[in-house]
Order: structure tokens, then sequence, then C-alpha cells
């Protein structure tokens, strides 16, 4: 996939492509069908696919007190849209000379002038330009005027629930991991780095990898069943992750990340790591001494090997 970080100034463009617009936070199965949309368009008229997106986020720009946690880091984003096929990835900078720019200026400058689009696919509820001002009726009208074919995409349900970021971010947040799940089309993930914690889990018995989040939001507090892959092995592992602020031991501490892989003992400090996120098993609690802590690890942990005994995973591969 050719990803492009500033095609408002490149000229090696997918011209004559068939492409959407947005900000596709999360990828989630809403985004996907607007993506799939676009790639059969593409393979129909032989034509290359794009998908058009900004960075960072238009609200840490013009409303920076309302700007959500992203979902996904960028890299995850475009490993998600290469998965799927696209064969370009155009990343606009989103700054505030651009937040400037009007819905007829991006169509006519970089739609229309730049890109030579021929066919546009957004969500019927996308917005773009200063002011919110562009949209499915403005682009149905401008392609009219300059000879692009212009496709909106009804939202996606489950369960007769509007499928969107901001109920994938609910979900997240509330440890719902099977309705993030189901959401996004994939198991939720988190990627970071091994970093050296203070090494307590070993002191009693249960070593952990503590997690160093590339992402901006991942779970709220509590025990989860997990699988994590390492950049150094070519499989996963099954595991145990704690987040929060491990209030049995320390006070005011920050909120870690923890892993306890299951029959696992090999040095990956500093390794690039990916944490699955299967099932909450109890949010975060505070008990009365560390005995009582460790009976309750080796609880969770016999939850979470009974959940993979009903769950088989394959582990000769990453988790999708």
């Amino acid at each position: 996939m050719l990803v492009l970080h500033d095609p408002l100034r490149q000229t090696d463009l997918p011209r004559g492509c068939i492409a959407t617009i947005g900000n596709f936070d999360g990828m989630h199965i809403g985004h996907q069908e607007i993506v799939r949309g676009v790639l059969a368009r593409a393979r129909e008229t032989g034509r290359p696919s794009a998908v058009i997106t900004f960075h960072p986020h238009p609200l840490s720009i013009v409303a920076p007190d309302r700007v959500p946690k992203q979902i996904l880091t960028l890299p995850q984003k475009q490993e998600i849209l290469s998965d799927l096929g696209v064969d370009a990835l155009l990343i606009v900078p989103f700054t505030h000379d651009f937040s400037r720019w009007t819905a007829d200026r991006f169509i006519a400058d970089f739609l229309v002038g730049a890109l030579n689009v021929h066919e546009i696919t957004i969500g019927r509820d996308f917005c773009f330009g200063a002011g919110r001002e562009g949209n499915l009726a403005k682009l149905q009208s401008a392609g009219a005027q300059y000879g692009f074919a212009v496709r909106g995409v009804d939202e996606v349900r489950v369960r007769g629930v509007r499928v969107s970021s901001s109920l994938v971010r609910d979900a997240i947040g509330k440890g719902a991991m099977r309705a993030a799940s189901l959401a996004l089309g994939r198991t939720y993930f988190i990627d970071g780095r091994v970093a050296t914690g203070r090494r307590l889990g070993r002191k009693i018995g249960f070593p952990t990898v503590n997690v160093d989040p590339a992402n901006e939001l991942y779970p709220g507090g509590g025990v989860y069943v997990t699988t994590t892959r390492f950049e150094s092995f070519s499989r996963c592992f099954q595991s145990v992750t704690n987040i929060g602020v491990r209030p049995t031991l320390y006070e005011n501490y920050a909120t870690t990340i923890e892993s306890h892989i299951l029959d696992f003992d090999s040095n990956v400090y500093d390794d690039t790591v990916r944490v699955y996120f299967h099932q909450l098993l109890r949010r975060e609690q505070q008990f009365r001494s560390a005995l009582e802590l460790t009976n309750q690890i080796r609880n969770d942990i016999e939850r979470s090997r009974r959940y993979f005994a009903r769950h088989p995973i394959r582990f000769d591969e990453p988790v999708p």
C-alpha cells in the first residue's frame, strides 16, 4: 500500500482513483463497509483505491478540549487498511491553516485538481471543511459540476445499535470486550513496548510484562483474559492482564498495564508487544494483604485457563 503523509504538497498521487474520506478511528465494521465498497468499485473499474484521512484528529486543532482518545494509532490504522487491500492511504496533515480550508476549496483544489477523483464514497453523516459545511449533499452537487460520482453509505447496526467510534470507546472503557469486538469486527488490541517495572510480580510468584502503551485509549481498570504477542516470537501466548493502580501494593501510583504470561519465562524487555483483550474477569479491587492478593491472582489465572479451554486459539500465528 502506498502511504503519502503530505498529499496536499505531493504530485505522485493516485489520480483518477476511487476514494473515500474520513477519520476512520477504530476502523470498525461501519468503516470497513465503506472501504470494502471502495475496493469493489476499484476492481470493477480497474482504478486505484484510495483512503483519505486526517492526522492528527481535527478536534485536536479546532476544539482541543473535546478531542477523544483515539482507538487506533496511525500505524495500526495503516496496517488494517493495508490488510483490507487498499492501494493508497493519503494522510492529510490537519493544521491550523488546513482547518480554515472551506469544503469548496478542498473539493476543487485537492479532490479535483490534485486527485482528479473518479468516484467518492463517504458515510452519510460525514462532514468536512471549515465549519463542517461539507457533507454528502455538497459532494453530490460538486460531483455533478466536476464530473465525479458520489456514493453515500448508510450506518451499520449490530443488534439494532448504530456502530460508531464513540460506541467502541464506551465499550472499551467499560471493559465490555465482546461488544467492542463485535463493533470492530476483530479482537480488540493495543500495542506497546515492554518496559522495566518494579518487579514486584516476580517477588510474589507471578512475574509480569509491563506494557508501555502506544495507544491513547485502553480498557478501564480491571483484570482481563488476554493473549500477548511479542515481536521476537512468531506466536501468541495466553496471558492475564491487569490494568490499574495496584491499590493493594501502592498508594496513589500511576496506572499500569501488566500482563502475566502463562507458562512463559523469557527476557522480553524493550520488545514490541501486542495485547489482545478477550474478556473482563473482574474490576480492580483492593485486598487486605499481599497473601489475599496472590490467592486472587491464582484464581484469575485458573479462570483464564478455563476460558481458553472453552475458546481455543491458535498460537502459532497472530490472533486476528
